[in-house]
């Protein structure tokens, strides 16, 4: 058996593996780059033939792991789509929200051209026909159960803790007469997340492919940062602005509501208008509510945000609902996407108040090196949105207790269960932080570890 690391390798995006043997042609998650030159790299050709494969094995729903599969169908791939109930029902609207933004970005772009004089075309990586053309592939698994491929291939999906439906896949395959079996961990989650349970472990492995991108760093802990969010509302509403969340739809934005929904039953804030300026959180939010089986015993209890008294949730689907958020100038908690603000709804509302030093723009989520968000985080005291240049006087916060990946301390502790040493592969991560990583696991397991490059195809 042979594997290639094809996306995600010494990179957070673009998560992509192939696994390749006489009888078997595989890919474990099919991702869209997101950062720098990401548009080149996601129309580049896939470095296999889509339509030798017969199987993708999907562990969440998030772009940087799904976001290709129409890309993938569209150019041959005729197998099944395999994963958790929720997966397939998040990434069906993720991948539609993904098609209508590229249709939108392409149809500007061909205006832009024509203004310009210019004769140049541009297309959509993929279109909403290519999204509805690939959701027949799609077959569901449950957490827990195993099942068998072609070729001798049993897997499993089990509960990564991440987002909901996300996955840690366990693979058994054949090497001669033995057995083997490696594990992707998909992105791991924290510890303590809201809403959904703790990841699950795993104990035996030959070889593990593990995800690094908080490997060199400890999150602040969850209480703190909700203290942490507390204070900002608290001080940005008192100097009479408003709070900014660029947030990504799915995880992240009903992590952010829970969290504000228990600040205000337990009044520490009062009468807090939030405004969910995101179709796609709209719709991935009563997917989280049709599902309370993948909750932990808190969110059962509360199931979910239910609100209490003093929170109001807005959800703005229209256009004309987003433009009327941007008259309120104090007293509105802003949710909007894209998480890396590369997109959506967020830079609108940058626009109208990120010149404001009596706002505040809060980041709850990793920042790819590239993008918009990563640019204001490093400190950035100026920034181009929608071509015009304007100031960042808003106070800028991040606060990473709130993110759905494990830290360093949660990731080593998640090698640590495995009793048989794997050889183990770190991925996803930017290079520097894993090749710390690497080390670490070295020093504190003792286990063997490589990091692959991309492209980099080795013998299992």
């Amino acid at each position: 058996m042979k594997i290639r690391f094809l996306g995600a390798a010494r990179k957070v995006t673009g998560s992509c593996f192939e696994l390749v043997s006489d009888d078997i042609k595989l890919i474990v998650d099919c991702g869209m780059n997101q950062g720098r030159n990401s548009d080149v790299l996601n129309r580049q050709p896939f470095r296999f033939e889509p339509g030798k494969l017969n199987t993708l094995l999907l562990t969440h729903a998030h772009l940087d792991h799904s976001g290709l599969i129409p890309k993938l169908i569209a150019e041959g791939f005729t197998g099944r789509v395999i994963a958790t109930s929720a997966t397939a029902e998040l990434a069906e609207i993720i991948l539609l929200d993904s098609a209508h933004i590229q249709e939108k970005d392409a149809e500007w772009q061909k205006k832009k051209a024509l203004r310009a004089g210019k004769k140049e075309t541009f297309e959509p990586l993929y279109t909403t026909e290519d999204v509805k053309a690939c959701l027949p592939h799609f077959d569901q698994s449950g957490y827990d159960s195993v099942h068998e491929l072609s070729g001798g291939v049993r897997f499993r999906f089990i509960d990564a803790g991440h987002i909901l439906g996300s996955a840690t896949l366990e693979l058994w395959f054949h090497d001669g007469t033995k057995e083997k079996k490696i594990v992707f961990s998909g992105d791991i989650g924290k510890n303590g997340n809201p809403i959904i349970r703790d990841p699950q472990h795993v104990t035996e492995a030959d070889y593990v492919v593990v995800e690094s991108t908080y490997g060199n760093r400890f999150h602040k802990d969850l209480e703190a940062s909700i203290d942490e969010l507390a204070g900002v509302v608290k001080e940005t509403f008192k100097r009479g602005g408003n709070v900014l969340v660029p947030s990504f739809s799915v995880g992240r934005t009903q992590d952010v509501l829970y969290i504000l929904n228990r600040l205000v039953k337990e009044g520490r804030l009062k009468d807090l208008d939030v405004y969910v300026d995101s179709p796609l959180a709209d719709k991935a939010t009563k997917i989280y509510m049709a599902h309370p089986e993948f909750f932990d015993g808190e969110a059962l209890n509360e199931f979910m945000f239910r609100s209490s008294g003093g929170l109001r949730i807005h959800f703005t689907t229209t256009i004309e609902e987003s433009q009327k958020i941007n008259k309120i100038k104090s007293g509105a908690i802003i949710i909007a996407g894209s998480g890396m603000c590369e997109g959506g709804r967020i830079r609108h509302h940058f626009k109208h108040n990120i010149w404001r030093q009596e706002c505040s723009i809060v980041f709850t989520g990793f920042q790819v090196p590239g993008t918009l968000g990563r640019f204001i985080v490093d400190g950035a005291k100026r920034a181009y949105i929608f071509g015009e240049e304007m100031a960042i006087r808003a106070k800028v916060h991040t606060i990473g207790g709130f993110s759905a990946h494990a830290d360093q301390g949660e990731l080593i502790e998640w090698l640590s269960t495995f009793t048989n040493n794997p050889k183990v592969y770190i991925v996803h991560g930017e290079e520097k932080v894993s090749l710390e990583f690497e080390q670490i696991v070295r020093e504190k397991l003792g286990l063997t570890t490589y990091v692959p490059h991309p492209g980099e195809e080795l013998e299992l």
